[in-house]
């Protein structure tokens, strides 16, 4: 799997069911691991003119890759 078909999925938290976003980037180590996948939160009409951090999730904390979705404990 390449990190581009990631990219076309959402990320769905597994706790409460909200939709987190999607991924923008990935931090990868020396060894060519991947450690935090790099979200863009969902953008809405009243956070498109405000200025948000991206969320990090550590690939540790993901629960299940699907067909559409990526399952995250957060």
């Amino acid at each position: 799997m390449f990190l581009s078909d990631l990219q076309s999925k959402d990320i769905i938290s597994v706790k409460d069911g909200r939709r987190i976003g999607k991924i923008v980037d990935a931090e990868i180590n020396s060894q060519g691991r991947i450690i935090y996948l790099i979200i863009e939160e969902k953008k809405t009409w009243r956070k498109f003119m405000i200025s948000t951090e991206d969320t990090k999730v550590s690939f540790d904390d993901i629960s299940k890759i699907g067909e559409d979705v990526i399952l995250v404990n957060l």
